[in-house]
């Protein structure tokens, strides 16, 4: 598989790949991303992209997802990189069922809907449905999409990625979770950078 449209971003200085937890749906039985935790999240994405020079040359990739991805993305883009976003699914399908799907009450109101949607609008962003570009779905979307990132990541240079996740370090709730990606991303001889959100969770409790 080769990268698409190359064109469309300069070819970056970095390329930062980017899986991590989700927002918590409601009721869920092991809390594992509460609400909450947000900016303990956001600091620790943003602090790690400080320490790692992230900045207007490079590329962001991620899916999108409530949580970990969109905090990733916004992140990116305002240190003025150019951004990828690979959805499993069309808009809406992906927007039902990882971004406006019902959470835990919290302090702050749900706005992930519109916090999507700024990402999506912005000029430095292109938006990519694994359909659209690749065909009808074989197996499991969410690791086919998890290789397509990776696999066009790597397209640009295998010196140039950085792998960052937000992890527990534990299976997800299903296939082509973040573990997935973990385990393709070092099978290929890749490096993690990991925001192990059992150390940030408690720390933000102390």
């Amino acid at each position: 598989m080769t990268l698409e449209d190359r064109t469309h971003h300069p070819v970056p200085r970095r390329v930062f790949l980017f899986s991590g937890h989700m927002i918590d749906a409601k009721g869920r039985p092991t809390p594992r991303f509460p609400p909450e935790k947000e900016p303990l999240a956001a600091t620790a994405i943003r602090q790690t992209l400080d320490d790692l020079g992230a900045g207007p040359e490079d590329l962001g990739i991620t899916e999108g997802a409530c949580g970990g991805d969109l905090l990733f993305a916004e992140t990116m883009l305002a240190r003025g990189a150019a951004l990828d976003l690979y959805l499993p699914f069309g808009e809406a399908e992906f927007l039902r069922a990882s971004v406006t799907f019902e959470k835990n009450p919290a302090a702050a109101p749900d706005r992930w809907r519109e916090r999507f949607q700024t990402v999506h609008r912005h000029p430095a962003v292109r938006c990519r449905e694994m359909e659209k570009v690749l065909g009808p779905t074989e197996g499991d979307p969410y690791e086919r999409c998890n290789l397509w990132m990776l696999e066009n990541a790597l397209a640009l240079g295998a010196e140039r990625l950085c792998f960052m996740c937000l992890w527990d370090g534990g299976g997800g709730d299903g296939p082509g979770g973040t573990r997935h990606l973990v385990e393709e991303v070092r099978r290929r001889g890749g490096q993690t950078c990991r925001l192990d959100t059992n150390k940030l969770w408690g720390a933000g409790t102390q």
